[in-house]
């Protein structure tokens, strides 16, 4: 028999889990409104390449999801924070990227990701000073 997948054939809907809609899609229903992913790969200390655990992007992480959980955005429906392995951009310092808008940010600080949450994840308005290209940087 058939599992009964609920509102719009998506499971967990039958259970009562809610799912957010985000601007600018069709109707599309998703379960977090934005969600944040914080590279906090860490390369031994000798690599060749940098990486964003070595910038303190753990603990950034942890800082941005406790705030988040602070102002009430976070759960379904409102604001994933999420650790990533390494999104391939550590030479630009530690990064994260925004979700569904696919805006990428670096950052080094708390200031940094408070603006980042306020302007861009509350207010929707992308903080263009810690901006990434979006597009791969040709060499």
């Amino acid at each position: 028999m058939a599992q009964d997948r609920g509102e719009r054939g998506r499971p967990g809907a039958e259970i009562g889990y809610s799912f957010g809609v985000f601007p600018g899609a069709p109707s599309e229903r998703v379960y977090y409104r934005k969600h944040l992913f914080f590279c906090t790969n860490r390369r031994p200390d000798d690599a060749d390449r940098p990486s964003c655990a070595q910038c303190g992007s753990p603990e950034l992480r942890n800082w941005a999801k406790a705030r988040v959980k602070e102002l009430g955005l976070a759960g379904p429906g409102g604001v994933r924070v999420n650790i990533s392995g390494c999104l391939d951009r550590c030479e630009l310092g530690p990064t994260l990227v925004v979700y569904p808008d696919g805006v990428w940010y670096t950052y080094v600080d708390e200031d940094d990701l408070e603006e980042i949450i306020q302007s861009h994840v509350i207010g929707g308005e992308p903080v263009e000073r810690l901006r990434l290209p979006s597009e791969p940087v040709q060499e």
